[in-house]
């Protein structure tokens, strides 16, 4: 008999599942089993750093060791390895093309120079010619905004000078920030802008482009100086999509008065971005009006205590031991007892002194108020001469005989 019940069971069991998939729309029941269900296995996310590649060399080191270079003036000048006193060949006007060619995806790297804060960049490197590697002195790689330096040179260290050369070569001048270089001879194409485009962007952000189509001829601007001084010496005598043999020197001041306009607000820009970044953050944004609250408030916390006062600017944001607002005084608080207070013949005040808190509603901390207090200030007094009586009272004489 127990062998006919269990099938029937099981059929009885069974009869819901089939209804349910006949029907597409019946609801699924819910698992009333009373097995705990295995924890999900937790996700490790692993962060993979990439490790810094060392810079490679770019070429091999006999390759520099060429024969000296061709006789062209009187006087072969060992320090700089040329010959002087003749009518030497000008380089931004011959059509030699350059020895090598920087390839900043594989060429650049580490080097001895990233130890070194202040390092400057390899000339041979953005020359494309740099055999050192990972064991040159300079930096092999692009020129970025944190990387400043003195006016006075360029990102290669070399001393700029008082004003440019006539055939504006060479590395510049100091007088001003010149962030454009002139390209010429390039390869007139219909495609000339997007070429330059493309090949300059290599070394650094491209502010704006200016292509004279027909006079193969273009200006680029850089948003950083030191991306210009870097790209002038890496494109010096390269090729761009032909064969031509770009002339690439220091760009004269653009006439425009639009361009001069735009220079001037990009100078403005950068003043008052540094006077935001020097001053508090509540004293700009009262300055600019984006806390329409700040003037009340102001009003309210500048008098300190004292009505109708109103601490003056250098008063209320100044910061140092010694601010009068508690909030100038963050993280210049000197610890208890690091420094006693002298008081009045030079000596320490006795006892240790209640921590610097201002006092509601006053401007002196509680510590002022107590070397104050227990202050002995003793003010000695003249002894008054008696007054002369009698006849001869004020009488002188302005001779030395008498």
């Amino acid at each position: 008999m127990s062998d006919q019940e269990v099938p029937q069971v099981e059929v009885a069991a069974n009869a819901p599942e089939t209804e349910q998939e006949n029907n597409g729309d019946a609801l699924i029941p819910a698992d009333t089993s009373t097995d705990l269900a295995a924890p999900a296995p937790k996700k490790i996310k692993k962060i993979i750093r990439r490790k810094k590649r060392p810079a490679r060399p770019q070429v091999d080191p006999s390759f520099l060791d060429a024969e000296p270079p061709p006789q062209t003036g009187t006087t072969f000048n060992i320090w700089y390895n040329k010959w002087s006193g003749g009518d030497g060949e000008d380089k931004y006007l011959s059509k030699t093309a350059a020895k090598g060619r920087c390839n900043i995806a594989l060429d650049s790297g580490y080097t001895k120079a990233d130890r070194v804060a202040g390092s400057y960049f390899c000339l041979f490197f953005a020359r494309g010619i740099c055999p050192k590697g990972q064991d040159c002195d300079y930096l092999h790689r692009l020129p970025t905004i944190h990387d400043m330096f003195s006016p006075n040179v360029d990102c290669f260290g070399r001393d700029k000078f008082s004003d440019y050369r006539d055939d504006m070569g060479g590395v510049g001048s100091f007088t001003r920030q010149n962030r454009t270089i002139y390209v010429g001879r390039i390869t007139v194409s219909d495609d000339i802008e997007e070429i330059v485009a493309r090949h300059f962007a290599e070394w650094g952000q491209v502010e704006r482009v200016r292509v004279l189509n027909t006079r193969g001829v273009a200006f680029i601007t850089y948003s950083n100086e030191s991306n210009a001084q870097f790209a002038k010496e890496a494109m010096a005598h390269q090729s761009l999509d032909h064969d031509e043999i770009l002339n690439v020197r220091w760009a004269t001041p653009d006439p425009n008065p639009m361009s001069q306009a735009r220079e001037a607000r990009r100078i403005e820009e950068q003043a008052a971005e540094a006077i935001r970044r020097a001053l508090p953050a509540e004293f700009v944004a009262e300055i600019e009006g984006k806390d329409p609250e700040a003037r009340k408030r102001r009003k309210i916390e500048g008098s300190y205590g004292l009505e109708g006062y109103e601490a003056p600017d250098d008063i209320h944001f100044a910061r140092g031991a010694d601010a009068v607002n508690p909030i100038g005084r963050r993280g210049y608080e000197l610890e208890q007892g690091q420094q006693p207070l002298m008081i009045g013949n030079g000596s320490a005040a006795d006892g240790p002194l209640a921590p610097s808190a201002p006092q509601e509603g006053g401007i002196f901390s509680s510590r002022t108020l107590a070397a104050l207090n227990s202050a002995n200030v003793a003010i000695a007094s003249k002894a008054k001469t008696p007054a002369a009586s009698g006849p001869l009272v004020a009488y002188d004489s302005d001779e030395d005989d008498e």
